[in-house]
């Protein structure tokens, strides 16, 4: 599975921003997803993702402010960011893992599969 993420750019505080993830490969709807961000000399952070049957996690500086997606037949998922602030900046990355356990959907070290990253930059 290959990811391409996209979507990211410059916004304002309070703005909106909407990450797109689309996937190469078979069984898609198969796929656990997440979305996580990365500040420069700091650990990957998860931010949400969603189970094959649907189920969103937030984390929760984003929850109530942030919504995850997929759409399995355009082999795409996608986190739609309103409200954002200006600690929602980083680099974001996509990811995949086939294995289910909603224990570990937090953990970027169990995600088999990521995307190249897309900017965001809140402004204060």
């Amino acid at each position: 599975v290959q990811l391409q993420a996209s979507g990211g750019g410059l916004v304002q505080t309070g703005g909106s921003l909407r990450l797109s993830c689309v996937a190469s490969g078979r069984s898609f709807e198969m796929y656990n997803l997440g979305w996580f961000r990365q500040v420069r000399g700091e650990e990957r952070e998860f931010v949400s993702a969603i189970t094959y049957v649907g189920v969103p996690y937030y984390s929760d500086s984003v929850k109530g402010r942030f919504t995850i997606s997929r759409k399995n037949a355009k082999n795409e998922f996608y986190l739609q960011m309103n409200n954002v602030k200006p600690e929602d900046t980083g680099v974001y990355y996509c990811g995949a893992r086939r294995q289910y356990d909603p224990h570990s959907v937090r953990n970027a070290a169990v995600y088999d599969y990521w995307g190249q990253g897309t900017q965001v930059t809140v402004s204060s």
